[in-house]
C-alpha cells in the first residue's frame, strides 16, 4: 500500500497514513498500530524500493521526511499486484483453521459461536451497504474492494446460515464416541516395514547366488 501511494507522488509518512484511512484502505491492510506505516517504510528503505527525497521543515509541524519510489520499487509494486490478483489460496486466514477443528466443542457450543459470527457478518454487511450509499458519487473503480468484501461476506453468511440450520436440526452432529470411530476409520495406518525390505533382501540373495 505504501508503494501504491508513492506511485501517485512523493509524500511523507503522515500523509500516507492519513490517505490510507481517508480512502478506507485500512479495511484491507492492517494499520491498527500507529507505527505500522513507519515500520513498512523502514523495511522498504532497506530493500531499496523507496528512497528519501527531502526533509521538509515547517514551523507548525515536526520535520517530515518525504519519500519517493525507486525504479526497483515500481517493478516490485507491479509484480506484487499481478501476483496478488492472479494467485489463489496463498493466505491462511484463521477462520477456516477454526472450522477445521470444530469438533473440539460440542455441537451446541459450535452453533452458538457460529451464530455470534453470523450476527457480526450481518452487521458488517449493513455497514458496507450504508457506506456504499454515502459514496454513490465515487467512481466504481475506487469501491471495488468494498464490493469484493461484500460479496465474500454474503457468501459466508449464506454458508453460516446453512451450517447453523443443520446444527439446529441435528442433521450435523457429533459426539466423543462417533469422533473416536471416525478417527479409527480414516486415520492412515503406518506402513509395515517388512514388505519394503523384502525385495532388497531377495535382490541381495539373488546376487549372491549368481556369484
Amino acid at each position: 500500500m505504501v508503494l501504491a501511494m508513492l506511485l501517485e507522488e512523493p509524500m511523507h509518512a503522515y500523509r500516507m497514513q492519513k490517505l490510507i484511512k481517508q480512502r478506507g484502505k485500512d479495511k484491507v491492510v492492517n494499520v491498527r498500530q500507529r507505527a505500522s506505516v513507519y515500520q513498512a517504510i523502514e523495511r522498504l528503505l532497506r530493500l531499496g524500493l523507496i528512497a528519501i527525497r527531502e526533509t521538509v521543515q515547517t514551523e507548525s509541524h515536526p520535520d517530515r521526511t518525504v519519500y519517493v519510489i525507486t525504479r526497483r520499487g515500481r517493478g516490485t509494486a507491479k509484480a506484487w499486484l499481478r501476483g496478488t490478483l492472479t494467485t489463489v489460496g496463498a493466505d491462511f486466514p484463521e477462520f477456516p483453521a477454526g472450522v477445521s477443528v470444530l469438533a473440539m466443542v460440542p455441537p451446541a457450543e459450535a452453533q452458538k459461536q457460529l451464530e455470534i459470527r453470523a450476527a457480526a457478518v450481518r452487521q458488517e454487511l449493513s455497514k458496507l451497504s450504508e457506506e456504499r450509499r454515502e459514496a454513490r458519487d465515487v467512481p466504481r473503480l475506487f469501491l471495488l474492494e468494498d464490493e469484493y468484501r461484500a460479496a465474500l461476506l454474503e457468501s459466508e453468511l449464506a454458508w453460516l446460515d446453512s451450517v447453523i440450520a443443520d446444527l439446529d436440526s441435528g442433521a450435523l452432529a457429533w459426539n466423543k464416541q462417533w469422533l473416536k470411530e471416525i478417527a479409527a476409520k480414516f486415520t492412515p495406518q503406518e506402513a509395515d516395514s517388512g514388505p519394503m525390505t523384502a525385495p532388497r533382501e531377495r535382490r541381495h540373495l539373488s546376487t549372491a547366488g549368481h556369484r
